[in-house]
């Protein structure tokens, strides 16, 4: 019976497994001759948690840092219903068309109870994913920052060691993320639909005071007369806004991204903005103060997972919190508690 077992064992199968890590050389040279395949695999790397992965992915991101930056960051968010996916992949055409090479990254959102995603955006951008100049990256939100992927400005890095000089990035829209967004990209795309107040459309007034482009999408049909009302008051809304240290005036345009009208005329716009913040100065002290903002964010990141993560605090854990809940003790005395305990032992 033993023998009959191992002979159905497949020996190749850890083999496999074991030779599915590529050296760092070999990523980093896949990355920047275009291999999608092998930058789909870094991407892998950077977005699992183990430990060995974690380290091999820093490696691999910190030869490619030099060849990075050299690419327009482009958020893009919306309420569900919006259109986010539709857009993206009309605009991302017309950026192909413009002889340029685009890098979709898509947050699909992560279920809080099962921890699935969705991660269906290369179907629902059916011509894009097919395109050679094209890449999409759906990526699962999880319990990170906003919704937003933890490792998307990593994936942005790679990207463009790997030539692609626009990225996309797609939030969840749903409120939180975009703040995330905002920190990591160059211009940020909001999309919104023909109807009247951001109160009904249920997008917080900050998010439209941080995009640089509002787009009414779903400019069409019986739609097109209340398209150009929300546009007519959100450009009002716009020009009462303070100015933005960008020096940039927000564009309030209409589009349909079905109907593909319109969508040159954004990624006009796109152009027009990327030209001005690099002429004025804005664009290298942004992405300056960005990466700072996620040194600290990565700091935080590994504070906090050293802090539950230390056998000492495990242990005592279980016990606070019973004594918080059953209210012997403050919510702060608790963290008093748990965090001598950390930083004694």
């Amino acid at each position: 019976m033993k023998s009959e077992e191992k002979s159905n064992f497949n020996p190749d199968l850890f083999r496999h497994r074991k030779a599915s890590l590529l050296s760092v050389e070999k990523y980093v040279e896949g990355i920047t001759q275009g291999d999608r395949t092998i930058l789909g695999r870094a991407i892998t790397l950077i977005e699992s948690e183990r430990v060995d992965h974690q380290q091999l992915a820093q490696q691999v991101i910190e030869r490619c840092m030099p060849l990075s930056g050299k690419s327009i960051r482009i958020g893009i968010t919306g309420s569900p219903g919006v259109g986010k996916s539709t857009f993206v992949e009309a605009l991302g055409q017309v950026v192909i068309q413009d002889d340029h090479r685009v890098a979709v990254l898509a947050i699909d959102p992560t279920s809080t109870i099962s921890k699935g995603s969705i991660l269906g955006d290369k179907t629902r951008m059916e011509q894009l994913s097919n395109h050679p100049r094209a890449y999409i990256r759906p990526s699962a939100s999880g319990q990170s920052l906003g919704g937003v992927a933890r490792k998307t400005r990593e994936t942005i890095l790679l990207c463009e060691a790997a030539g692609y000089d626009v990225i996309l990035i797609e939030t969840v829209g749903v409120g939180q993320s975009e703040i995330a967004v905002h920190s990591m990209t160059d211009l940020f795309l909001l999309l919104l639909l023909p109807g009247a107040g951001d109160e009904l459309q249920g997008i917080k007034r900050g998010i439209v005071e941080m995009a640089d482009i509002l787009a009414i999408n779903k400019s069409d049909g019986e739609r097109v007369h209340l398209a150009r009302q929300t546009q007519l008051a959100y450009q009002q809304a716009t020009h009462l806004a303070l100015a933005k240290d960008s020096e940039w005036v927000p564009v309030v345009t209409t589009c349909s991204a079905l109907e593909k009208t319109g969508i040159g005329e954004i990624w006009e716009s796109v152009q027009n903005y990327h030209q001005s913040v690099q002429s004025n100065g804005y664009l290298p002290g942004n992405r300056k103060n960005q990466a700072v903002f996620w040194l600290k964010d990565h700091i935080d990141v590994y504070l906090r997972n050293s802090f539950y993560n230390h056998p000492a605090v495990a242990r005592k854990k279980e016990d606070v919190e019973k004594d918080v809940m059953l209210g012997k003790c403050s919510p702060f005395q608790g963290a008093k508690i748990l965090l001598d305990i950390f930083e004694k032992e």
